[in-house]
């Protein structure tokens, strides 16, 4: 598999991780705290996709390394601790 292979599969895994986290929220509790954490989780896991998609448009090898640091932050489950 090439690079562009690679990039191509990993925008589909993360644009399908989106799709399942929007989903995820939909069943959540309608309750406060549903809510609140509901619309963080939607916001942060989200982004992996986008942020993922930001990262291949990088303009050199810093950027996209750089980029790529901002998708792995945002799913570190001990950032938020």
């Amino acid at each position: 598999m090439n690079m562009l292979e690679f990039a191509s599969q990993m925008q589909a895994r993360t644009k399908r991780f989106a799709v399942h986290v929007i989903k995820f929220y939909v069943k959540l509790p309608k309750t406060e705290e549903g809510k609140v954490l509901g619309r963080q989780l939607l916001r942060s896991l989200t982004s992996v996709a986008a942020n993922y998609r930001a990262a291949c448009r990088a303009k050199s090898g810093a950027d996209f390394i750089q980029k790529l640091g901002t998708v792995v932050e945002e799913t570190d489950p001990k950032a938020g601790v």
